[in-house]
């Protein structure tokens, strides 16, 4: 393991379309420095596969023939990286320049630190709202409804002001930078969440032995659409994702 090395794990499903701004923004960012990128596939049924082999050769490209999820995808990329510290990416990030530098000189600068996770706007440059604690029912549930907003609002500490590096007790899984070897002390990702709440069980898992910063003196867009949590299916899986993990953690 090369120190201060970095790597990146992608897991796609149907992604075509926004692999490509994440690619060719990752490598711009990072293109002074020596950054192994993963893809693992789960069995995407679009050109999601044959654009990035024809447009992003130098990417390690993992095609799964079922879609196993997002949790066990990371984990089959993270059997295949040597690096110091590895960036969990979704397909819809956009990475803004020294984003990356800014987030490996700050893991280097702090060793007790596992994961650091920067700001996250949205694509109009607006900040997301997301979450900081550990998930409880109200939450996640009770704070979908209009008069109780307020829950959302302590789940994701929106009424603070973060201006420097500081402590939270969960990282959202659509981006975060992690050490390697933490995220393989921690286990990974827990493979029984097919989708949602596995990143706050692994944010719980890595507080055992080290920290979780935000730090907001660097950021990328993150192109969330809300279609799939919108969708029947995507319901269902939240609904059972969430079940497993207060089951997991007796906490509700």
């Amino acid at each position: 393991m090369k120190k201060g090395s970095v790597s990146a794990g992608i897991v796609t499903y149907n992604n075509a379309s926004e692999i490509v701004p994440c690619l060719n923004s990752l490598i711009e960012c990072t293109k002074d420095m020596d950054v192994d990128i993963y893809v693992f596939d789960n069995c995407s049924q679009d050109e999601t596969v044959p654009v990035i082999r024809q447009y992003f050769p130098r990417v390690h490209v993992i095609e799964s023939r079922e879609n196993l999820g997002f949790g066990r995808g990371h984990n089959e990329i993270l059997k295949k990286i040597s690096s110091e510290f590895h960036m969990v990416v979704n397909p819809d990030i956009q990475f803004t320049p020294k984003a990356v530098q800014k987030l490996t000189a700050f893991l280097v600068h702090y060793p007790q630190v596992g994961i650091v996770t920067p700001k996250i706007k949205n694509v109009d440059g607006s900040e997301q709202l997301l979450p900081k604690r550990d998930p409880k029912f109200s939450y996640v549930v009770l704070s979908k409804f209009r008069p109780l907003q307020f829950f959302r609002e302590e789940y994701t500490r929106a009424g603070e002001s973060f201006n420097k590096p500081t402590r939270i007790l969960s990282s959202t899984g659509c981006f975060f930078m992690i050490r390697t070897s933490v995220f393989r002390r921690a286990g990974g990702f827990d493979e029984r969440f097919f989708m949602y709440f596995e990143d706050a069980d692994l944010s719980r898992r890595v507080r055992k032995n080290s920290s979780i910063v935000f730090y907001p003196n660097a950021y990328v867009y993150h192109a969330w659409k809300r279609d799939n949590t919108r969708s029947l299916r995507g319901i269902k899986i939240f609904l059972i994702s969430m079940v497993k993990y207060f089951w997991k953690w007796k906490r509700v």
